[in-house]
């Protein structure tokens, strides 16, 4: 008997110590959440203008209900002095239900020669919570010559 209450001291001395530190996993979760990344690609990277280019953002890996990526606002900063936002009416964030959306995409037409850095945004409360980026060469037009 003392045997099985020693052991139950420990077991509680250790969630305790577990949830002073944080580090209890969630009944929903069971572990820590693996954050998704992001790759950007645009086709094309390189022309003249007037130059339409199409860019699509994929989420990949991580978990589909990632909370920071569930239902967040959308910025396409194009380097061009514009930018472009966008929100979703969602359902509130359900732990093992919400869904993240896996893909994004957008066509930009850029009418100046220059080098442009686009960067995608997904935010939360106007939070950034993940960011990637690419760079558009953009040639002069007939027109510019």
């Amino acid at each position: 008997m003392a045997d099985s209450r020693r052991v139950w001291c420990a077991l509680l001395a250790v969630f305790l110590v577990m949830v002073v530190a944080g580090g209890v996993p969630t009944a929903q979760s069971g572990t820590e959440a693996k954050k998704p990344s992001l790759s950007l690609r645009v086709t094309p990277p390189l022309g003249f203008s007037p130059l339409r280019v199409r860019l699509v953002v994929d989420v990949k890996d991580g978990d589909d209900d990632y909370e920071d990526f569930y239902c967040p606002t959308i910025e396409w900063d194009w380097g061009d002095g514009t930018v472009s936002a966008s929100s979703e009416d969602c359902d509130p964030y359900q732990p093992g239900k919400s869904v993240v959306r896996r893909r994004f995409s957008t066509e930009h037409v850029f009418r100046q020669p220059g080098s442009f850095r686009v960067a995608f945004r997904l935010k939360q409360k106007g939070r950034v919570v993940a960011t990637s980026a690419a760079s558009i060469q953009v040639r002069g037009g007939l027109s510019q010559q």
